[in-house]
């Protein structure tokens, strides 16, 4: 059974297209992630530091353009649920990653074998 020219070349435009949606959401989920990634090493800094006050300590945190007071240990908290979110989000991007990458590499193995079939 053979596919006619018009049918062939209408199919290699889809999975093209495809193929380059695939690559563009690659590029956008690795720009995500690398924002993800340095909002991680920002918070885990702030933590660090945080470590080394006393618990009596007066911090501030930056509302818009003000500062409120917080307790210490509730900056703290804040802080280390915003680390389990961002791990959680860049686990998240690293299967969409993954995801798209496999699309990608399949779509191309699908145009060079029917490429080669012809």
């Amino acid at each position: 059974m053979s596919i006619s020219n018009e049918a062939l070349h209408k199919l290699a435009r889809e999975i093209e297209t495809q193929a380059v949606a695939a690559q563009q959401q690659i590029g956008l989920a690795r720009t995500q992630m690398a924002a993800k990634q340095r909002e991680q090493r920002l918070v885990s800094l702030t933590l660090s530091e945080l470590a080394s006050l006393p618990e009596e300590a007066v911090v501030y945190e930056g509302v818009g353009k003000m500062f409120a007071s917080l307790p210490l240990p509730v900056l703290r908290r804040k802080l280390e649920g915003q680390t389990q979110d961002l791990d959680s989000d860049v686990d998240k991007l690293n299967q969409r990653l993954l995801y798209l990458e496999t699309t990608h590499k399949n779509s191309r193995e699908h145009i060079e074998q029917m490429l080669r079939g012809r």
